[in-house]
């Protein structure tokens, strides 16, 4: 679980300062949730 914490605030602080468009944070958003399932999927096994 820390784990996935830290994940998120690294990833939402990337997101934060890489986005210069809306179709960026979009983008954005979306490889925080990939690197969430992941994440989630590493964890059960």
């Amino acid at each position: 679980m820390r784990k996935l914490t830290l994940l998120l605030a690294a990833a939402a602080a990337l997101s934060l300062t890489a986005c210069n468009t809306i179709g960026g944070i979009g983008k954005d958003v979306s490889a925080v949730g990939r690197a969430v399932t992941k994440t989630a999927d590493e964890g059960k096994h």
